[in-house]
């Protein structure tokens, strides 16, 4: 299944307010990234990584409170 990394990442943002933090991410700096064939959608600004959300199978994306270390 190939990946829509914008759809994503704006889907990614529509969630970001529920999580209550005030940072705001940046969408030049997030994107979607894959580590060890798991796909991550990561908001980022320039004080460094906000949010991870893993992209799930059926599409979906899952907030993490701890995500890889290859993320940052």
């Amino acid at each position: 299944m190939k990946l829509n990394t914008e759809r994503l990442t704006l889907r990614a943002f529509a969630a970001y307010p529920r999580t209550g933090h005030r940072d705001r991410p940046s969408i030049d700096d997030s994107d979607v990234e894959t580590v060890d064939g798991l796909d991550y959608c990561v908001l980022r600004n320039s004080n460094g990584v906000l949010a991870v959300y893993r992209v799930r199978n059926d599409g979906m994306l899952k907030g993490l409170k701890r995500w890889p270390a290859e993320i940052h």
